[in-house]
């Protein structure tokens, strides 16, 4: 066990997220064939030693809430330190939402301050990868840094990413949100911050208290040559979610395997809510190719260069190419599928055709019949 702590906010990209998150968070979103975004964070955690873990709703987290289980699966359900969850309502007069990340880590001021580490990792749910944060922590102290910018060089693929320049030392020179998307590459911030809880809780303070609003603009950007802020480049796999069009583009991405592996290593394990479930049927009639399946389904038609979460059904004559579907979906006979995205208990009747497109395909919400 680290002298770090936890902070994690469940949303905050639901509404790019659109239908997938209508019924759910961004934490709680589904993601390759049985996991769900926010294992990934909470497994990188456990994994380096980091068990005193606080979680910030928004809205929608009742699915979050039962899979999670308290941490049961993570084995953070203990007397001490573990999983804590905070409900979305600010202390302010009118006791509405929390309006920002600021005003929402000053509603927690005091479970921060209670908690028994002097370090504190803040992050988003929307993140998959397999990081290290013990090595993370141990490379901020050896530098002497106030707070630690975990970033990863990739394409700006939406907009608003916060770009970041450093120099030779791993010295934050520059920050910045760029609006726009494209192809080019850049050093893009994760939403991922370490830096000591005392440093923390007088940020936090002083923002608030000045009315301010944007965790990064208000005080980061604010920062650079008045603290140590150092950029950790990740260099193994991480992919941030944070519309339809980045999450269709990394799902896919797992099938391929030799980036499935590193994703899902053997040495770093990602855990998530166990259920028993009957191993998956393959019918006379089932053709699959360069397809992720989990368990529980029956298939009896044709997968290709596709996800299927768990309990799917494919009938005789049914076609699902480079689409994923999520728990309980039903493709009846003689229906096609291609390029999409059917959220939990979809189903699609006989002799049914339903497209999208690579750039951008349909998505069709929990529970519907087409």
């Amino acid at each position: 066990m680290i002298n770090v702590m936890s902070v994690l906010f469940a949303a905050g990209n639901d509404s790019k997220l659109n239908e997938l998150t209508i019924h759910r968070t961004t934490a709680s979103m589904p993601f390759g064939g049985r996991y769900r975004l926010i294992d990934f964070t909470l497994s990188n955690l456990v994994n380096s030693g980091i068990t005193t873990i606080g979680i910030i709703t928004r809205s929608h987290y009742s699915s979050l809430m039962d899979h999670i289980r308290m941490g049961r699966d993570w084995d953070l359900n203990r007397k001490n330190s573990g999983i804590a969850v905070f409900p979305p309502y600010a202390y302010n007069i009118n006791h509405d939402v929390f309006k920002s990340k600021i005003e929402a880590i000053h509603t927690i001021l005091d479970y921060i301050e209670k908690a028994k580490e002097d370090y504190v990792i803040i992050s988003n749910c929307n993140i998959a990868g397999n990081m290290d944060f013990d090595a993370i922590y141990n490379e901020h102290i050896e530098q002497g840094a106030d707070i630690t910018i975990l970033c990863k060089r990739l394409p700006s693929t939406t907009g608003r990413r916060i770009i970041i320049k450093k120099d030779a030392g791993n010295n934050v020179t520059d920050m910045y949100i760029s609006e726009s998307a494209g192809e080019e590459e850049h050093l893009i911030g994760l939403d991922i911050y370490l830096m000591k809880k005392d440093l923390l809780i007088s940020l936090i303070s002083h923002a608030f208290a000045h009315g301010y609003n944007d965790l990064e603009k208000d005080i980061l950007f604010k920062l650079i040559g008045v603290k140590q802020l150092k950029a950790k480049e990740i260099t193994g796999y991480v992919s941030i979610i944070d519309d339809v069009k980045t999450y269709y583009y990394e799902s896919m991405k797992l099938l391929d395997r030799k980036l499935r592996d590193e994703l899902f290593s053997e040495q770093n394990k990602i855990y998530t809510k166990i259920k028993d479930s009957t191993p998956t049927k393959y019918l006379s009639n089932a053709i699959v190719k360069n397809s992720l399946i989990a368990d529980g389904c029956q298939i009896d038609g044709e997968v290709a260069d596709s996800i299927l979460f768990r309990n799917v059904t494919i009938e005789k004559g049914a076609k699902v190419k480079n689409s994923i579907i999520m728990e309980g979906g039903h493709i009846m006979q003689n229906s096609t599928i291609s390029y999409a995205i059917t959220d939990k208990s979809v189903t699609i009747k006989e002799n049914r055709s339903i497209s999208g497109y690579q750039s951008y395909p349909v998505v069709l919400v929990k529970n519907k019949v087409i």
